[in-house]
């Protein structure tokens, strides 16, 4: 048996101040689960339920037997993923962006951490919208920087308000966080709201850091906003992306960055002691199936809005549970409890039900009457069977 006792040394503070990753303990639900419903409807973590092309697959294979993908790469990426990633930006937001715009890192999570380290420092403040992806707001304890909650409701479809934004500005704020296609309501920002945010962070000279995970499942396609057209949108934007969900390939660990080349310059000092460099079987594979599997991305894309529809439909036959947004991969939904915590009944859906889904309080304070559903799991003739199995908690 493992020795349970602490070490005799002392720990990081914020570090042991921060809570376990949430998602084992809800996975850990599954194997208390009879069976009685059904075969278990996972719906906690957002993972692209189909593989890769089968293309995609074999060339991942033969780069893997490639020998220089066995070999350091440059901090930044490998040119081919990175002038590829800027061509695909250019062409989706109509705005010229470059090539030495662009750092890959091994996931969107490190590009967030080090993006955060690159802005600011212990006492610095961010402005965060609530409810938040869990991992943003563990990251941010862990580096000691301060964090000023922005509301985010259902009754603005939990799209945050600029002037609100603007009321929780100090000397001390380094950056605006936002999410959208957002991680964990689903909510999509409309573009000018998107837009209003760069406006008053340029004006009050912070940064606006942009997580665009999910920005391959817009229901309308086209541009999410149009602030890569002012031609000084490096001076105030960072933009992250993850060739994880649109490529199906969340095991490769590949995201990007874009900012201005000053901050990437910068940004490079942390990578090279993060990570000397991205991992390199993937990227290549990548840089080529951006444009050769455009096909493939836009009829997943097409399923994941067809798995929204599904759910949507889902909850609107059910008395009691509201679903107060919906989009990309997630859908959050106030269970009809008030005198229950979201972690019990998210417990008794997946002990009783067969349905694991997340607690709203993993995303933040004030959120116990909530649940996260990560419906791009499963297919829509699974989601079709959400209300039976939530029916039997009734």
């Amino acid at each position: 048996m493992m020795n349970a006792l602490p070490p005799p040394f002392t720990l990081n503070r914020r570090v042991l101040a921060v809570d376990a990753p949430p998602i084992p303990e809800a996975q850990a639900w599954k194997e208390l689960y009879s069976g009685d419903a059904g075969p278990m409807i996972d719906l906690s973590q957002a993972v692209p339920s189909t593989p890769p092309p089968a293309s995609m697959l074999e060339a991942l294979g033969r780069a893997a037997a490639q020998g220089d993908t066995s070999r350091y790469g440059p901090i930044l990426g490998d040119a081919a993923l990175r002038s590829a990633h800027a061509a695909e930006t250019s062409r989706l937001y109509g705005a010229p962006i470059r090539e030495t715009q662009v750092a890959i890192t091994a996931g969107c999570n490190q590009a967030f951490v080090t993006v955060m380290m690159a802005l600011a420092g212990t006492g610095d403040r961010v402005i965060l919208p609530a409810p938040w992806y869990f991992n943003h707001r563990m990251t941010l304890d862990m580096l000691g920087i301060e964090v000023d909650i922005l509301p985010a409701r259902p009754g603005s479809g939990f799209v945050p308000d600029v002037a609100e934004a603007a009321g929780l500005i100090t000397p001390s704020t380094r950056a605006i966080i936002l999410v959208s296609p957002n991680n964990p309501t689903g909510a999509i920002y409309p573009p000018p709201v998107i837009e209003a945010f760069a406006t008053l962070a340029r004006a009050k000279g912070i940064a606006l850091l942009l997580d665009e995970t999910y920005r391959d499942f817009l229901p309308a396609g086209g541009a999410p906003h149009r602030v890569f057209e002012d031609e000084r949108w490096g001076e105030t934007l960072i933009s992250l992306y993850s060739f994880s969900k649109a490529h199906a390939i969340p095991g490769h660990r590949l995201g990007a960055i874009l900012a201005g080349e000053p901050v990437i310059a910068e940004i490079a000092k942390l990578l090279d002691c993060i990570q000397i460099c991205p991992a390199r079987t993937a990227q290549g594979v990548v840089a080529q199936a951006i444009e050769g599997e455009r096909a493939w991305r836009k009829a997943q894309a097409a399923e994941l809005a067809r798995r929204a529809l599904a759910t949507r439909e889902a909850f609107a036959s059910l008395n009691g549970w509201q679903l107060h947004s919906a989009g990309a991969y997630f859908a959050y939904v106030a269970h009809p409890w008030p005198d229950r915590s979201a972690a019990e009944v998210a417990r008794r859906l997946a002990l009783e039900g067969g349905v694991l889904a997340l607690p709203g309080p993993y995303f933040g304070t004030g959120q116990e009457g909530h649940l996260r559903f990560a419906f791009a799991n499963v297919g829509t003739e699974t989601l079709q069977t959400l209300p039976e199995r939530l029916r039997l908690l009734a």
